[in-house]
Formats: C-alpha cells, structure tokens, sequence
C-alpha cells in the first residue's frame, strides 16, 4: 500500500508553483486585467522559500555545506523563517541577525521554528557594527563550519526566481503578461522574474517599488548612491539603505514609490476584498499598482502580474493591529470603523 501513497517526502517539495489569482473587487476601477502571483502559498508563507531552498542546495552540491554545519543569515523576518525551516529539515543549525523593524510575530516565529536569533537596531547605516549586516558577518567569522547566505549580494537569490517564478508567470499567462510590478528589497525577485520574462519578450514592462526612505529608486534613475535619501521608515522588506549587488537594475525599466501608511492600509482592504490574507510588502505593491493606474500606465489589455510575495500573519502586531494603526498615526476618521467590528458579550 505505501507505494500508493500520494505524499511529498518532506515540506519543502511544496515550494514554488503558487497560483497565479485575478483580482476583482480591489481592482475592479483600474484599467486592464490585474493578477497576484500568491507567493504566501509556500510552505513558509513567502516567497523567500524559493531561495532558501535553492541557494542551501547549491551550497551543498558544491561542498560548502557540510554535516554540523551553521547556516547564517541577515534578515527582515521572511528569509529567516525560509532558511529556518530548510535548516530543520537538512539537519542545519540556524543563526539570524533580524532587524529590530520585524514584527515582533516573526522574531517569535523565527525562534519557534528553531532559530538563534539576533536582534539588531534598524536604523543605523548598513557599516554601523551593530546593523544587522556587520552583526551577521561577525558571527560567520565567529562560527565554526559555518556559511553566510548574504542574499544580498548573493548571485543565486536571483537565480531562484530566473529559475522558477519567472518561468512559472509565462506559463501561467500564457505568455500573454504586458506588465510585472513587484517590491524590491534585495532584488532577487524582481531581477531573476524580469530577466527570464524579458528573455521571453523584451516588451513587457518591469515595475519595481520602492519606500520613502529607500535609496533604489534613485540609484535606478542616476546610478549614484544619495544617503541624503536615507531615513526611517515602517515596511519591511522593501528598499534598502545600500545598493544590492544581487539587483539587475538593467531589467527593471522603472520605479515608484509609496509610503508607509497607504501601504498598510492596502494591505488590510486586500485581505477585506479579495479574501487573501496579504503581508505589509503585498500592500505596498498593491499600492504602487494603484498609483501607476491613476498616472495612466495600463491600457484596457494590459495583463498586470504583481507578486504579493508575504501573508498577513506575519503583522498581526503591526498592520492587523488597531493599536499600532493608531499609534502610528494612521487611523483616522475615514477608517477609524475599521476598529469598530468586533463587540464583547457580557
């Protein structure tokens, strides 16, 4: 009978192949057809897992990763749980160095899926030896038999997606996708998707988004690095105060940017329309695809892909949470009923 068994040998033979789902209420005043690539459909709820798997994999056909070995990485939450839960499947022991601007939702799910974890501040330059960048690379130099994932400037974060959720898109839409928009963090996802896609059809559209805050944007447009650009902000995820070397600026053919408070609340009318339980990042892109709308960037046969690429559960402290809404100053009397919708039965 085990022979009959229809079952995966372990969780991450899940990873990759989401679906590809039309968007109907949240987009249904914008010009052409909109599809989110539902990347929380992975096994870890992001599309993180992609590079996980694929970048440990590599380590161990070439030898790097060895029996006892450490797998250290820098993270903003989805990465970290990604590499967390190969690490326990492959038999790895996991180090993260977190930037202290992740939820609290997913340090607690780092450490419960068995992660060393430590928490950096976030808002400190990237050579500062407390960011979350110098922390991860004293800790490699620290460790023993131990590797340092650095998906920012790790040539084979794109690579997963040129492999994988590039080829998953055309063939999802047929090859008939005019548009890609997607967030750009440390532009693994955009560069390997855009680069394939492009191989494909030179024609489609490459739309990369980017916070206030954030340094890509302009770099794209003048391949100058402006610190002056440089200053806090809430998403997670997205830009970056450095310039990865793992971003092909050369297949993005334009950015935007958005802001911290509309983003969230796009994450939240996402969940409340469509029924997907989106993450911050899912809102901003969102987000930016409503702005690219209101300037005129689709026709009426335009066929959008946008990569929500975390989930909602990920920011139940955050986004999800009245309170820090509130707190932040992002409540006010047009969406304060949001807040109103649940009553206690004395």
């Amino acid at each position: 009978m085990a022979d009959k068994i229809n079952a995966c040998d372990n969780i991450l033979e899940l990873i990759g192949n989401t679906p590809l789902v039309k968007l109907n209420k949240v987009a249904e005043n914008f010009t052409g057809n909109f599809y989110a690539k539902v990347e929380a459909f992975n096994p870890g709820h992001s599309s993180k897992d992609r590079i996980a798997s694929y970048i440990i994999e590599e380590a161990e056909r070439k030898g790097i990763l060895k029996k006892g070995s450490t797998i250290i990485e820098t993270t903003s939450g989805n990465t970290g749980f990604s590499i967390a839960m190969v690490s326990i499947i492959k038999g790895y022991e996991c180090i993260l160095a977190v930037s202290s601007k992740s939820s609290p939702d997913k340090i607690d799910m780092l450490r419960s899926i068995g992660a060393k974890v430590y928490v950096c501040p976030a808002h400190v330059s990237a050579d500062d030896p407390r960011s979350y960048y110098q922390v991860a690379k004293r800790l490699h130099q620290e460790t023993k038999n131990s590797i340092y994932i650095n998906q920012y400037f790790n040539e084979l974060n794109a690579e997963a997606h040129y492999n994988t959720s590039g080829p998953e898109i055309w063939k999802q839409t047929n090859g008939l996708i005019t548009h890609l928009v997607a967030c750009s963090g440390t532009g693994g996802t955009i560069s390997g998707t855009s680069r394939y896609l492009k191989e494909q059809n030179p024609n489609i559209k490459v739309i990369g988004v980017d916070a206030y805050g954030s340094v890509l944007k302009k770099y794209h447009e003048t391949r100058e690095f402006d610190a002056e650009e440089i200053y806090p902000y809430r998403i997670e995820g997205l830009g970056k105060n450095l310039i990865p070397g793992a971003t092909d600026f050369d297949v993005i053919d334009k950015f935007i940017k958005v802001t911290d408070e509309e983003s969230a609340h796009t994450a939240r009318e996402i969940s409340k329309t469509e029924g997907i339980f989106v993450g911050y990042t899912s809102g901003a892109v969102m987000q930016a695809v409503k702005q690219l709308d209101a300037e005129g960037e689709f026709g009426k046969d335009s066929n959008v892909v946008i990569i929500f690429p975390d989930h909602g559960s990920r920011y139940m402290s955050k986004i999800y949470s009245d309170e820090w809404m509130a707190n932040q100053g992002f409540f006010d009397s047009k969406n304060v009923e949001e807040s109103q919708k649940i009553e206690f039965i004395k």
